[in-house]
């Protein structure tokens, strides 16, 4: 077994795009899981040259990568991107991101999840349910505990992430 990361830190789908053949579909994948659109929702607020990305697009973009995928019947895995309420202000490069910021993300971010369900639908993928898996609380961790920042997982959050992963595949 061969497991490639193509990941390349702050990607969006159209990112993706640009990329998908040469590190994707050339290499004729059997599985292929998915996690993007973090860096979809909130750009914006973070780049200067950023522009609200709409939850079409998105979609739409991301549909260009699957069907593909689906018509060599790889097998898929999409993972929802993520957003925890955690509580204060972090520093997002030069940005500051505060609850205000995070209830604009999380308006941004909920349409977005929801192209990954139908997109998951369309194409038969196993879905990862990671926003929900990390909205639910506990009694003892508070959601930094998963991702300091809200988006980025901490060593417990990657745990998590590949414990739901295995339990939904295997």
């Amino acid at each position: 077994m061969t497991w490639l990361n193509i990941a390349n830190a702050g990607d969006k789908v159209m990112d993706l795009e640009a990329r998908w053949q040469t590190d994707v579909l050339d290499a004729r994948p059997d599985v292929v899981s998915i996690l993007v659109g973090v860096n979809d929702m909130g750009w914006h607020t973070l780049d200067p040259k950023g522009y609200v990305i709409p939850a079409e697009e998105f979609e739409a973009g991301y549909d260009r990568l699957l069907a593909p995928l689906a018509e060599a019947g790889t097998k898929l895995i999409l993972i929802e991107p993520f957003l925890l309420p955690i509580h204060g202000v972090v520093e997002a490069g030069a940005a500051l991101i505060g609850e205000e910021e995070r209830k604009k993300w999380r308006t941004d971010l909920d349409p977005k999840i929801q192209a990954v369900h139908k997109l998951a639908r369309k194409y038969g993928a196993h879905l990862l349910d990671a926003d929900g898996m990390f909205a639910e609380p506990t009694a003892t961790t508070g959601p930094e505990y998963w991702a300091a920042d809200g988006v980025h997982p901490t060593p417990a959050g990657h745990a998590a992430l590949e414990a739901a992963w295995l339990r939904l595949v295997v």
